[in-house]
């Protein structure tokens, strides 16, 4: 196959606790709004589509908020830390 997915395992890894709390939610989700039964292997295949295609988009995104939170706190802090100093 020549698809890169294949090629490319990938790097963002969801604990075995949270797959399970995916999965149920996702067969919840499935059932009640489509009317549609999930087996256990459709889920796992939909959770690693998920993770596979916006994993990544949506940590870089995370990386990119906080990097300009922190940024936005550091050029403040002069303002909000700074103690004049007293003659000696």
């Amino acid at each position: 196959m020549t698809d890169r997915s294949r090629e490319n395992p990938m790097r963002i890894k969801l604990s075995e606790e949270r797959r399970a709390d995916l999965a149920t939610a996702i067969q919840r989700l499935f059932a009640a709004e489509f009317d549609q039964e999930f087996s256990d292997f459709q889920t796992a295949r939909l959770i690693d589509f998920f993770v596979r295609h916006l994993g990544a988009p949506v940590y870089n995104q995370a990386i990119q908020d906080a990097r300009a939170f922190l940024a936005e706190r550091l050029e403040d802090l002069d303002g909000e830390l700074y103690e004049p100093e007293e003659p000696t």
